[in-house]
């Protein structure tokens, strides 16, 4: 199935074109919207065949997705992890290893991202798809490690360059955490290492990559994830980006990302300071 958060906190789920409520009486209404997702999580299982026929419930309000305001459909993980260099190219890692990065760097589809005045060597964009854990645990072994995935989302990890000396630092301004548009549920995607991922920048597409050419694959990264702190339901990670075609962005842009199966995410940049980078001519695009 596929969920969403639109128009102030409301979760509903959506199916083709259309996104319907999800009634208090299948999902309590909570304090907050991650707790709904926690709830929703915790009983899907319970409540699948409820939540599948509300699409076709006449008695309930449905309304076209493009005119829902969507929003982040994790708002608040407790734990937001992005792998490093997790892709075979010129960048590929070795070991799983993860940043933290802030929650509070999340928006939703259609923000506007605005470039902090700092130092930056340059801001780049990484289009990665994210796995949103359902079953928290701690030393979960690589061979159980999917069973412990709720879905996946969009994610666009974006990056200031050379500021400070740690990956906080260059990665957790507000704004520079963008994911959706949708939550789409694992059973929904039977292979999530054999995704198209693309982005553009004012239409021109400058990544295309399979999520296949991971070089640590999401059951191995929730095998050391867990490994450390553990893993809690509703935590995020972020599996990592190809970098070949990575490049800057800038004011004026506007940053177009999809992910097979799970949809287009789109931001807008905006640069109080009015600074620009050279885009490189003939950006590498590879084929997925």
């Amino acid at each position: 199935m596929i969920f969403c958060f639109f128009d102030g906190g409301r979760l509903g789920t959506v199916a083709g074109d259309r996104v319907t409520p999800i009634p208090e009486t299948v999902v309590p209404a909570t304090t907050s919207p991650q707790e709904r997702l926690l709830a929703l999580i915790d009983g899907y299982a319970a409540h699948r065949d409820e939540l599948a026929a509300l699409a076709t419930d006449s008695t309930l309000e449905h309304r076209p997705v493009a005119e829902a305001t969507l929003e982040a459909p994790v708002p608040s993980p407790r734990q937001l992890l992005c792998a490093v260099k997790n892709y075979a190219d010129d960048r590929q890692g070795v070991a799983a290893d993860f940043f933290l990065k802030s929650p509070l760097s999340i928006v939703p589809t259609g923000a506007t991202v605005s470039l902090p005045p700092v130092p930056a060597r340059v801001f780049h964009h990484e289009p990665e798809l994210a796995a949103v854990i359902g079953t928290g645990g701690r030393d979960i072994p690589a061979a159980e490690a999917m069973s412990h995935v709720f879905g996946y989302t969009g994610f666009l990890d974006l990056s200031a360059r050379d500021v400070g000396t740690t990956y906080y630092m260059k990665k957790s301004f507000h704004t520079f955490g963008p994911m959706g548009p949708v939550l789409v549920t694992a059973d929904e995607i039977p292979d999530p290492h054999d995704l198209t991922v693309e982005l553009s920048v004012n239409g021109k597409v400058r990544q295309r990559y399979s999520t296949g050419q991971m070089a640590n694959r999401i059951d191995r990264l929730i095998e050391v994830a867990s490994s450390v702190s553990g893993i809690a339901p509703g935590d995020v990670i972020a599996t990592g980006t190809y970098h070949i075609g990575m490049g800057p962005v800038q004011g004026g842009d506007h940053v177009r990302m999809s992910v097979e199966r799970i949809g287009e995410l789109s931001v807008d940049i905006v640069d109080p300071s009015h600074r620009s980078w050279p885009v490189p001519t003939g950006q590498a695009v590879t084929t997925a």
